[in-house]
């Protein structure tokens, strides 16, 4: 099974629960690929728990869901040793950490600190627990959630932290069709109840490896950096995109190439891309344009725009 056809099964068996939001759906299959995570700024409602249970049983894989709180602390995320009485030794409890698909809701709910124990195990892939490292299962994907709304008791998470998600994006809500959809769909029992998975956890993580073979070109590469440089040149941003963050935009342009079944990466795919990778890496100069939802992605989609295209 290639890519391609993974991505359209998985992508096909989660609209059998999300409907009307299949660009979306593609987006995140992207950046699952791709190995990075996902940060959902929305608010309550629109079907994110819900996509991350289809996703992970789409793929036969586990999820788990931590509901982020001010009293929350890093070993409720990673596990922690307890003593066993029967025993007379220290046995490792593993956290919710350990699964497949995590949903982190409400991530800014949490103190600086546990949202720093989830970023680690992001980057790191493993966390370390009484000087032992305990390696994260593959795949691992999370779908952190926040409320753009809702700013009371929260803890926003510092721009170097936001760096670490691969894309930020919005679900939003359904338009009238999908939304009338929901209510047929959900009338007598949820769709997810009964949502079968169609590939193996196996088949996403070859699939991974592949998405990494995918070829691109020194011109792609220049195109690709080009757009980074003109982040930091820009007179409407304080803050250009790190050199993190023009990785990640290649990393998501080879895996969405490989969704649309190809083996080498296309400057559309790039800018397909540049908006949700770049959006939330930057940060613009006017204070009443960062308040704007969605300002930063219209930033980078006029930079994109702005760079001569590479032609072969």
């Amino acid at each position: 099974m290639n890519v391609q056809t993974l991505a359209q099964s998985i992508s096909e068996n989660i609209s059998k629960v999300i409907y009307g939001k299949e660009s979306r759906i593609k987006l995140i299959l992207t950046a699952f690929f791709a190995g990075g995570h996902i940060l959902l700024d929305d608010i309550p409602g629109t079907g994110k728990t819900s996509l991350a249970r289809a996703l992970a049983r789409s793929i036969g894989g586990d999820s788990k869901r931590i509901q982020f709180t001010p009293d929350l602390l890093p070993s409720d995320i990673t596990g922690i040793n307890f003593f066993n009485m029967k025993t007379s030794d220290f046995i490792f409890r593993r956290g919710p950490v350990f699964t497949n698909i995590l949903i982190a809701d409400e991530i800014n709910r949490t103190t600086p600190r546990t949202q720093s124990a989830l970023l680690e195990a992001m980057e790191e892939r493993q966390v370390s627990i009484d000087g032992v490292t305990y390696k994260l299962g593959e795949p691992f994907f999370v779908i952190a959630t926040q409320n753009p709304i809702e700013s009371q008791g929260t803890f926003p998470l510092p721009e170097a932290q936001v760096d670490r998600f691969l894309m930020k994006l919005s679900l939003g809500y359904p338009d009238r069709a999908s939304e009338r959809a929901i209510l047929s769909g959900h009338a007598v029992e949820s769709p997810l109840s009964t949502l079968g998975a169609v590939c193996q956890t196996g088949d996403v993580v070859a699939a991974m490896r592949a998405v990494r073979d995918v070829h691109v070109s020194e011109r792609i590469g220049d195109y690709i950096v080009s757009i980074a440089g003109a982040t930091r040149e820009s007179d409407r941003i304080r803050l250009g995109v790190s050199p993190r963050g023009t990785l990640a935009l290649m990393h998501a342009a080879q895996s969405y190439a490989a969704i649309e079944g190809r083996d080498f990466v296309l400057p559309d795919d790039v800018k397909a891309v540049a908006a949700p990778v770049l959006g939330h890496r930057i940060i613009s100069r006017s204070q009443s344009e960062a308040r704007i939802s969605g300002a930063n992605e219209n930033l980078i989609d006029y930079i994109v725009d702005s760079i001569p295209v590479p032609v072969e």
